[in-house]
């Protein structure tokens, strides 16, 4: 099984593109592939392709490239943050929630259309307060909900996974501050990504 994990500087965590695709970073996915790897020796086959800044529009505009032509069997993505966040500084560049859940439905449409058998496994977006967020917090909170719930009403019309993070955020804050587990509020730290890793592994086994 070829797995592709997509998304923005969450999935991509650093990686070191030198490295060749298959470098998965520092984050959640490497740590999915490293508990995977342990459990199934040998069964699966892991790419990262989430590129740091990217918002939903950036995913649509290297669909070919970066998710049909590499034939994946499963695909994660995590994508929606940065959408609210590029509208939040001196040359506004953010993707509107209405604009945010047709670009992504168009995005699972043309997936699907291409790759019939395909499983895909989307993200909920989520946000902290945290240095990055605290003083736009307001519009931070409100605009990446909105954005989750989109991504929720995208999984269920195609029948898709979702999965959600936010309620798991914000329930981990109450164990230990939100900069713990979000360094700035928005970019996990290694225990943020254990979660994500948690709860995508969980998932993910629910759905093979």
């Amino acid at each position: 099984m070829k797995i592709l994990f997509q998304g923005d500087s969450i999935t991509d965590a650093g990686r070191n593109l030198l490295e060749g695709e298959h470098f998965m970073g520092q984050g959640y996915p490497v740590m999915v592939t490293g508990q995977l790897g342990l459990e199934f020796p040998g069964c699966h086959e892991f790419i990262n392709r989430g590129i740091s800044g990217n918002r939903v529009v950036d995913v649509y505009a290297r669909i070919k490239r970066d998710i049909i032509n590499l034939k994946p069997d499963f695909m994660s993505i995590l994508i929606g943050v940065n959408d609210v966040w590029h509208e939040i500084n001196e040359s506004p560049n953010g993707v509107d929630n209405d604009k945010y859940f047709k670009i992504y439905s168009l995005l699972i449409e043309e997936i699907k259309a291409a790759l019939p058998e395909i499983q895909i496994m989307i993200l909920e977006p989520f946000v902290m307060k945290g240095p990055a967020t605290e003083e736009h917090w307001d519009i931070f909170k409100k605009e990446v909900d909105l954005r989750a719930q989109s991504a929720k009403k995208i999984a269920e019309t195609y029948g898709l996974t979702f999965v959600p993070l936010q309620e798991k955020f914000d329930a981990a804050a109450k164990l230990a501050p939100e900069t713990y587990w979000l360094s700035d509020g928005v970019h996990p730290t290694q225990a943020g990504h254990a979660l994500i890793t948690g709860e995508w592994v969980s998932a993910f086994k629910k759905m093979v």
